[in-house]
């Protein structure tokens, strides 16, 4: 089951998933629309030719979705009866951190279930990638490219707005691998006087064009050209690249965590060890029970924001 919001790479995952347990022996059932289609036992049989030629594909052949049912105790035993009723015996999930709160519960029901991290925000603690990551780092990076050649065409600063919430691990990223004058993320307060200084400096020595990362849960990409067009009266540009960030084909990168990823959850669950969330430290795969991941944070590195700060001086 894919669920919560896509990510490049799922269905790099979901067909690890099916090969994997095929090959072990067992049959794979899918299924679709994530905790809604589970609530409404919307399943299909997989075998090896469901998940053909899928690898290099963006979103999810499974589809997703969310649903506020599941949060309720109904809602919760209904999808327990769905599981049994259709005689799964296991079941991993691919997906954020919603996903992994979903794990938990169906776990404390007695359901065998783990699961491994997908989303680009990439906040998920204990793994330090998530699938999807990479490729929309990568998305970013190519849009950024194509707008600094009009920025530096018309002599403008462009604020790029783009996703996290809650969190800044694709602004910082992103903001790092792009060069930005300055990258603004949710974990730390926005001094609109130090960032235009840091534009003041850029156009003292003549630079024609500067370049903002900004997380969306800053504030809206208008509100901050609005703070900094007030203060210095620049000529300010914004792009906000939405949902594009979620889509296209997954980089090699995602591509083979997913894989992965997805075996190695198999392998758990038909080993009998349930309520495992799989990630991947320092390039290894890890094994953590679902409570620890839910229990702590991740921390946005603070030198690498620093090293951000330092190498757009």
């Amino acid at each position: 089951m894919t669920s919560g919001g896509d990510a490049p790479g799922m269905n790099a995952a979901v067909r690890a998933v099916v090969r994997s347990a095929l090959h072990a022996g067992h049959k794979v059932v899918g299924i679709r629309r994530g905790l809604t289609g589970l609530l409404a036992e919307d399943m299909y049989r997989m075998d090896i030719g469901s998940v053909a030629d899928i690898i290099y594909r963006g979103g999810t052949v499974l589809l997703t979705g969310r649903t506020d049912e599941f949060k309720t105790p109904e809602g919760q035993r209904k999808a327990v009866e769905a599981i049994r009723r259709n005689s799964i015996d296991g079941l991993v999930i691919i997906g954020g951190d919603g996903s992994i709160i979903a794990g938990q519960v169906l776990k404390s029901h007695g359901v065998a279930v783990n699961a491994i991290p997908a989303t680009i925000d990439n906040d998920i603690p204990c793994s330090d990638v998530s699938v999807g990551f990479d490729t929309a780092l990568n998305t970013i990076c190519s849009a950024v490219d194509k707008i600094r050649d009009t920025a530096e065409a018309l002599e403008r600063t462009f604020i790029v707005e783009v996703m996290g919430r809650k969190t800044g691990f694709l602004a910082l990223a992103s903001g790092l691998a792009v060069g930005a004058t300055a990258i603004l993320v949710p974990e730390y307060p926005v001094d609109y006087s130090y960032v235009c200084s840091r534009l003041k400096r850029s156009i003292s020595r003549k630079k024609k064009h500067s370049i903002i990362i900004l997380a969306e849960g800053v504030g809206s990409a208008e509100f901050v050209a609005g703070q900094i067009t007030s203060r210095m009266g620049a000529d300010i540009r914004v792009i906000t690249l939405g949902h594009v960030q979620r889509g296209g084909t997954p980089t090699a990168t995602d591509r083979i965590l997913a894989s992965r990823l997805g075996a190695k959850a198999t392998e758990l669950l038909l080993a009998g060890q349930s309520g495992k969330f799989i990630g991947q430290m320092k390039g290894q795969i890890t094994v953590t029970d679902f409570a620890e991941v839910l229990s702590c944070g991740k921390c946005l590195d603070r030198e690498e924001y620093e090293l951000a700060n330092v190498l757009a001086i």
